[in-house]
């Protein structure tokens, strides 16, 4: 699936190394500026401001301005690191704010005295106060959000008061409304109703099984077409109908995190019910797969067909031999011709492939040995996964391919966007021009199309970067020629860019779905959500074309968006993937660390799986991560799962995935 425009985040210019910096040693005083971003006066004052919250609270918070912290995909670990270093107890937090890195976390102690759910909301605060660079209002926020949310000062009993109203409120509204059947009151003597799940729990509850039910979905499909081809169309009907039945709870389940993830701000209720609906439907699909699953095992584990089946992919292997060398040398031909950032989702394709190659030899010397023992069932499910491994290892070949494709395809659509731009550039200069700003337009325009020319004649090309910084040029000068223009060819212009970005879309989508899905094993939720919403944006764009040419054009941006932000997201779950291996002391980046991946793409389809020598595998709702409802693969110093960096979650910012001192998800990108 081509990749094409779009690619802002790692197709752009390298942006500006920020200065990283190692845990610090706290001082005398409550602020260490080392960013240099506060004058004397304000230093003084968040010092003074923080000694305050001390009293009043009990409360004891730090604040440590860095330009970019030493990892910068992992702001938990550092921020928990410093506060490890100072030795900070259960009452003492450390608010890490990376003014460079655009980053911060709140470090917390397991028994800490303020609720997740403050931190979270101090967090949000915090976000809102920094995003206008205001580094000298953030000790003020912070220590406004903990005296409403700590224990022990003055300041905390109007909210505790508060807290105790506004239970009583509920509690007698719930005894008013309550309306109970006559059923329901006869069983009134019954064991009482389990404990309300707390909404963190609830919330990493419905985080896990997105993951999981994708993942299942994703396997099944290919078991599908593998079943097909091998039993027929009749003997796996009832599991189409189950898996499609499966792809609409799942499409619904992601929507629904969308609107937790968006900027609108989300009441208590909503996101309890939202999350519990996703935890609903996520179980609904995975029950309806394995119920299906169990009968079709037993249908790819018939003794007599194992033989003829490891015939057929072992074949299958012979024909892929060569796939990973090929892929190397076309991944290094591209390498002469284009900028590393315009390769980056394919840059490891070739190791990934040899990885999945290897798997699958090892698959079938399995198999070979369990048909010679006369074990056909163990033998079936190692076919089945060398199958899926050979397959996976082509399509990251293909996938090469296909991204020299859309480059090139880029790089023809920005010359001849360029020829537009200058004819354009020649129309505006005979425009009446009374407040300049026709020739502002001019000059921005040819900037851009000299900067384009350039980077389009080198050796580092980025042309899908060029092709959208041009259509942004061209939407400035479109503006400036509008009344120079005739509707005819005004609206042949909107069609133009309406077709333009809808093709941009499709490609991009496409292209974050095949990123997404060859290395699933260490995708979380975010990246996922964003990657089905911008499907279904796409989806609306297409819908849209003709109807209402003006409201497709806005979806198919957006499509763009998230399909840049799944991609994005992607790569900080892997690089916290693979930081979890080093933390465990294992190679990064190596056999162990692919082979690791591997553990949550191949095993885990229908009927249970085979571990490789990595350790990982599992069945469809235990495969690498503990079930539906486990908690992923690896765990950090912490015992979180990785999680990665930010750039979603509400207000678009996206939360973490695991947990610094105490466990918390939390922090993000201002």
């Amino acid at each position: 699936m081509a990749l094409c425009a779009g690619l802002t985040l790692f197709l752009g210019g390298a942006p500006m190394a920020a200065s990283a910096e190692s845990p610090v040693e706290l001082g005398d005083a409550y602020v260490y500026d080392g960013s240099d971003v506060l004058t004397p006066s304000e230093e003084r004052a968040a010092d003074e401001r923080l000694a305050q919250l001390v009293a009043d609270t009990d409360v004891s918070l730090w604040v440590v301005y860095v330009d970019d912290f030493e990892n910068p995909s992992d702001a938990i670990e550092w921020a928990d690191a410093t506060a490890d270093r100072n030795h900070l107890g259960s009452t003492q937090y450390l608010l890490a704010i990376a003014t460079e890195g655009r980053q911060l976390y709140i470090s917390s102690a397991a028994d800490g005295p303020v609720s997740e759910d403050r931190l979270a909301a101090i967090e949000q605060d915090l976000f809102d106060a920094l995003a206008d660079d205001d580094w000298a209002s953030a000790v003020d926020v912070a220590a406004d959000g903990f005296e409403g949310g700590g224990q022990g000062g003055a300041n905390a009993w109007p909210w505790i008061i508060g807290l105790v109203v506004i239970a009583g409120i509920v509690i007698v509204v719930v005894l008013l409304s309550r309306k109970r059947s006559p059923a329901e009151r006869a069983g009134a003597g019954d064991a009482p109703a389990e404990p309300e799940v707390p909404t963190a729990e609830l919330q990493r509850r419905a985080a896990s099984a997105l993951i999981a039910t994708d993942d299942a979905i994703r396997s099944s499909e290919q078991e599908l077409g593998f079943a097909v081809a091998q039993f027929g169309e009749e003997a796996t009907g009832e599991f189409r109908t189950a898996l499609s039945d499966a792809r609409a709870s799942l499409a619904r389940a992601f929507e629904l995190k969308q609107r937790l993830d968006d900027a609108t701000e989300d009441t208590e209720a909503d996101v309890r019910a939202w999350n519990t609906e996703i935890v609903a439907l996520c179980e609904q699909a995975a029950a309806s797969l394995e119920e299906k699953a169990q009968g079709f095992a037993q249908l790819r584990q018939l003794e007599q067909n194992a033989p003829e089946a490891l015939t057929q992919v072992q074949e299958k292997r012979a024909q892929a031999a060569s796939v990973s060398d090929e892929a190397r040398r076309a991944l290094e031909a591209l390498g002469a011709r284009y900028a590393p950032e315009a390769l980056t989702t394919v840059a490891d394709n070739p190791e990934q492939a040899q990885a999945r190659l290897a798997f699958a030899d090892e698959q079938l010397a399995v198999a070979q040995r369990a048909i010679g023992s006369g074990e056909g069932g163990e033998a079936a499910v190692a076919i089945r996964d060398a199958e899926q491994a050979i397959a996976q290892a082509r399509r990251l070949g293909t996938a090469i391919d296909e991204l020299g494709a859309a480059l090139a395809e880029g790089e023809k659509q920005a010359a001849d966007l360029i020829l537009e731009l200058e004819g354009d550039v020649a129309a505006a200069r005979q425009l009446p021009d009374e407040d300049g700003a026709v020739a502002a337009a001019v000059a921005r325009t040819e900037q851009q199309v000299q900067t384009a020319k350039q980077n389009l004649a080198g050796s580092g090309r980025r042309p899908l970067a060029m092709l959208e910084a041009l259509q942004k040029a061209d939407e400035e000068i479109d503006r400036a020629l509008a009344g120079g223009r005739d509707a005819v060819e005004r609206r042949r212009r909107s069609e133009q860019m309406l077709e333009q970005t809808i093709l941009q879309a499709r490609s991009q989508v496409s292209a974050a779905e095949e990123y997404v899905s060859a290395r699933r094993g260490g995708v979380g939720s975010d990246a996922r959500t964003r990657l089905a919403q911008a499907g279904a944006e796409l989806a609306r764009a297409e819908g849209l074309r003709q109807s209402d040419p003006a409201a497709a054009l806005g979806h198919a941006q957006s499509a763009l968006r998230l399909a840049n932000d799944a991609i994005s997201l992607t790569q900080s779950d892997l690089s916290m993937f693979e930081s979890s291996y080093r933390s465990q002391g294992r190679s990064s980046g190596g056999d162990d660390f692919l082979g690791g991946l591997l553990g949550g793409l191949i095993g885990s389809s229908l009927g249970g799986g085979r571990s490789s020598n990595s350790g990982w595998g599992g069945g469809l709702l235990g495969g690498g991560g503990g079930g539906l409802f486990g908690g992923g693969s690896g765990s950090s110093r912490s015992g979180r799962r990785g999680g990665g960096s930010f750039g979603g979650g509400r207000s678009g910012r996206r939360s973490f995935g695991g947990g610094g001192r105490s466990g918390r998800r939390g922090g993000g990108r201002f």
